[in-house]
């Protein structure tokens, strides 16, 4: 591979789909400033605008070669339409290489090879759109340093046995079931709404809003209902189709992950990379008993997934995670169920934080519109029960060289950190927490993108943080 290639043809259509997402505000600007003028003058300034983007794509596929020189160690890019841009990526700094294919890639039989180092910010560090599969698996064995285990005799290979472990669709179609994601498409769909809003006729919005109001409440609730149902179903097919055929495995020192059905994915996480592990049970799951493992990555730009952490699996029975990690990452097996909790002194802030809000809320509509004050009436007692569910799975465990934190914000999140792994400990106290001898702890690690991730336990009893700072204070370990 040490000669200069190019990157397939297909490059092109993808450089212009590219061009066309970041360019749609110009297409409509362009659109209907011109239209106002004639018609014929907004089509031609779309052609114009399109042929503009054909061309940047033709020729940033043009100008764009890699290579790979074994003897050198390095990946050597070189890039640019007017200005010409190298760029050196050392074997040596390499973190992990990623395949991805969508419907494009794999209509032209392709893959798109992004290279992460521990630099890596937003984007990958290197990232080839579209090279062929055989292309895009031979960059990745020569630049993944694979190690061999020889016998010392007649330097035949063992056979070394790699763990792994995949998603049953009965599972699957549970995780998409009871994913939330009904919530989020609401909120997008909202969004979408108001900006959309403004090119909807002022007649036809009217006439609209009085069709609804004449259904009568029977038929608006059950269009409602019907409504959330097909959100509920999208979620679903979403979810499934994500972590279609999710598979994980070990392969020496790095964790490989598989999944996708439209979109297939190939991501690699190096075991040094992972800075915290731990599960996720959302409202819904927790009471049927299962959580999503997720693992905190420094420095890279891999898939989100719950908490915008990278999914390790994305759902499994919660007595099931021990014997998980101890197949995948065994330094991060630790008894949970010895959490030390908060002090019941604790609690009042907890439930004060969480309903302050609502109560304001309740106040200004009795004031504004009493005949509305049933919601939030119905919102001030949902917040003293998510109140009073932070402040019970709230607590800390030491074990050793590892550290269990469980918090709550919505969902009940488990993080176990290893002690070497933590950057910085800080502790909080304001005259009532000193008052009634509690603190507030945070402990930080490096997140995505080189940035600090932050774990906040309030309210523990001072006696129990005195302890952590102690642990933490012992860097000899």
């Amino acid at each position: 591979m040490s000669e200069p290639k190019r990157l397939h043809p297909a490059t092109v259509i993808f450089n212009l789909l590219n061009g066309i997402r970041y360019s749609v505000f110009f297409i409509v600007i362009i659109f209907v400033t011109l239209n106002d003028i004639h018609l014929i003058y907004a089509i031609l300034g779309e052609i114009a605008l399109f042929t503009i983007l054909f061309i940047a794509s033709f020729l940033s596929w043009r100008r764009f070669t890699y290579t790979y020189r074994i003897e050198e160690d390095e990946l050597r890019l070189e890039y640019g339409i007017l200005v010409r841009k190298k760029r050196y990526i050392s074997k040596n700094r390499i973190q992990s290489i990623d395949l991805t294919q969508n419907i494009l890639h794999r209509i032209f039989k392709l893959v798109k090879v992004e290279i992460e180092t521990a630099g890596t910010g937003a984007e990958a560090e290197a990232s080839l759109n579209a090279v062929t599969l055989v292309q895009g698996e031979a960059l990745r064995k020569e630049l993944k340093t694979v190690v061999k285990v020889e016998l010392a005799e007649n330097e035949e290979e063992i056979e070394v046995r790699t763990p792994s472990e995949s998603i049953s669709r009965k599972r699957l179609l549970i995780a998409g079931a009871t994913s939330g994601r009904i919530g989020v498409l609401l909120a997008l769909g909202g969004a979408a709404f108001s900006e959309l809003e403004r090119f909807i006729p002022t007649d036809f919005y009217n006439q609209a809003y009085s069709w609804v109001v004449g259904l009568g409440l029977i038929i608006l609730a059950v269009m409602i209902v019907a409504i959330l149902f097909l959100l509920w179903i999208i979620g679903i097919a979403g979810t499934m189709i994500k972590y279609w055929n999710f598979n994980i495995s070990k392969v020496n020192e790095d964790i490989v992950i598989t999944c996708g059905l439209l979109e297939k994915k190939h991501i690699t996480i190096p075991l040094k990379r992972i800075q915290a592990v731990g599960h996720v049970e959302n409202i819904v799951r927790q009471p049927l008993g299962f959580t999503t493992v997720i693992a905190e990555i420094a420095g890279g730009s891999n898939e989100k997934g719950e908490q915008f952490s990278t999914v390790l699996f994305p759902l499994m029975e919660i007595g099931e995670v021990d014997a998980f990690l101890e197949k995948f990452l065994p330094e991060y097996v630790t008894n949970q169920s010895e959490i030390t909790r908060l002090p019941k002194r604790s609690m009042k802030y907890y439930l004060v934080r969480s309903t302050l809000p609502t109560l304001l809320l309740l106040i200004a509509v009795m004031i504004i519109i009493p005949q509305f004050a049933w919601i939030p009436v119905v919102l001030v007692v949902l917040s003293i029960l998510l109140g009073y569910l932070q402040y019970k799975d709230s607590g800390i465990f030491i074990d050793g060289k590892r550290i269990s934190l469980s918090y709550r914000i919505f969902s009940k999140v488990t993080m176990i950190i290893n002690h070497k792994r933590i950057q910085a400990f800080n502790k909080k106290q304001h005259f009532l927490h000193r008052k009634e001898h509690l603190a507030t702890v945070q402990l930080s690690i490096i997140g995505k993108m080189g940035t600090g991730k932050h774990y906040h336990i309030k309210e523990l009893d001072e006696q129990t943080v005195e302890e952590l700072e102690s642990w933490y204070s012992y860097r000899g370990g």
